[in-house]
This record gives structure tokens, sequence and C-alpha cells, in this order.
């Protein structure tokens, strides 16, 4: 997965001790990275969402925060 910079994502954060500091649904312990595991084992995200029960509309904005900060030029600094 590209190194993207979930800080800029509203529905995720990362807490220290946390999951070991992963990227987490907000007020969860589920890993952002297991969205795309399960996506790439040919879950639906509807199925993740009701599977791990996380809000439908916080993996489309996961999805969504992904694919447009694909789009995006990459900035060398």
């Amino acid at each position: 997965m590209a190194n993207l910079d979930w800080s800029h994502c509203p529905d995720v954060e990362s807490v220290p001790g946390k999951v070991s500091g992963a990227w987490v649904f907000k007020g969860t312990r589920t890993s952002v990275q297991l969205v795309f595991s399960n996506l790439e084992a040919g879950m639906s995200p509807a199925e993740i969402a009701e599977v791990f029960e996380i809000e439908p509309e916080k993996i489309k904005a996961v999805l969504h925060f992904a694919t447009s900060s694909l789009d995006k030029e990459p900035s060398y600094a």
C-alpha cells in the first residue's frame, strides 16, 4: 500500500499503545489495514462493515481518502 498520511483522514486515529499505534477507525481497535486486507481477500465494503461492526460510511470515507490521495502529484521535499 502507498505510504499515505492518514493524519489527514478524520475517521481514523493512531494512539500510542492502542493496537501498537496502528491507524484504526476512531473509537475502535479495528485497523485500517484490515479493510484493505479483506478487500484483497474478496470481501465487499458492506461485508466488512457488517462483520467488523464498522459504520459503512467510515469505510467509504477511508476508501475515498486513499483513492483521492493516490490521485495527487507526489511531493518531493
